[in-house]
């Protein structure tokens, strides 16, 4: 990464608006001090579906969302609100690999000025599976100033720990084929797999450890549990679980813990808060509006 691409206000605004958006960033920084493992890259003459075979690779318990939810963020860069997000479970479950999928999307775009001069409009999209919590497709539209675009499907092949890659935004359609680790996560349901874990037994400090594909490249992603808080979001005074990804040295976030991930203390665990602290400005998604929880959010009396 260059000096002008860490101080371009437009790299901070696109992560903002998406809360993975802004791991995708911390990852970039991971693959290039430590792989999991240096992918198998094929180019592929043929493209071939996923083939299912409608059992799931594990069973991984999940009590925290259904179909249907719907959450709504107010993405601020320094004092200015300067963009909407939405993560939301469809209400009908979809079907990839003759498997049971919740479809998760996670959009956002800037608003009023910022989206004239910094343009941004993001949509992911994680097909996950209701059994493993694995996803079994992935795929991003990405359109950022007046250039920049990326369109991508992803298969995740879990059963045989292979993911195969489509780009269609270039004029003629390119695709890879990658080895990657058991149990792949993408960026977003990423996030729902941490809702699923039980923070009851977890003690401040405990680490979280989650291996993932993203960009080409796989990557080994740790959360450090920070304990319980009270915060305050545009919805109300919330009990929240405190997460932080471990960051390495870089020149884009300032310190060891500049992200910052709340989620709800309940059974929904749904994300209300991220914040990160930048040497230029900073970021915070903050919840206003939420609906269809499967449980009543925890607010603090």
């Amino acid at each position: 990464m260059t000096v002008l691409e860490a101080a371009n206000p437009r790299l901070f605004l696109s992560t903002g608006i998406l809360f993975v958006n802004l791991l995708s960033i911390l990852l970039r920084f991971y693959m290039m001090r430590r792989w999991l493992l240096v992918p198998l890259l094929l180019l592929c003459a043929a493209w071939t579906q996923p083939i299912g075979t409608a059992e799931p690779v594990r069973l991984w318990p999940n009590t925290s969302f259904r179909a249907g939810e719907t959450i709504r963020y107010k993405v601020h860069y320094g004092v200015i609100n300067a963009a909407e997000a939405v993560v939301e479970t469809a209400g009908n479950l979809e079907h990839i690999a003759n498997r049971p999928c919740y479809k998760a999307t996670v959009s956002g775009r800037t608003l009023g000025s910022f989206d004239f001069f910094l343009h941004v409009k993001d949509q992911w999209r994680a097909y996950i599976d209701t059994a493993s919590i694995l996803p079994l497709r992935s795929s991003r539209d990405i359109e950022e100033g007046s250039r920049y675009r990326k369109k991508e499907v992803v298969d995740f092949d879990q059963e045989h720990d292979i993911v195969r890659v489509l780009q269609t935004h270039d004029k003629e359609p390119i695709r890879y084929t990658f080895k990657v680790p058991d149990n792949v996560q993408d960026l977003v349901s990423g996030f729902y797999f941490l809702r699923t874990l039980n923070y009851d037994h977890m003690k401040s400090g405990d680490v979280i450890r989650m291996g993932g594909f993203f960009d080409e490249s796989t990557f080994n992603l740790e959360v450090t549990f920070r304990g319980r808080e009270v915060i305050e979001t545009k919805a109300g005074t919330i009990n929240v679980l405190k997460l932080v990804p471990k960051m390495p040295t870089n020149r884009v976030f300032r310190g060891e813990e500049a992200i910052k991930v709340y989620l709800s203390d309940d059974r929904n665990k749904i994300p209300v808060l991220f914040q990160a602290e930048m040497f230029v400005g900073s970021v915070k998604v903050d919840m206003y509006k939420y609906d269809g929880l499967k449980y009543r959010l925890n607010m603090a009396r």
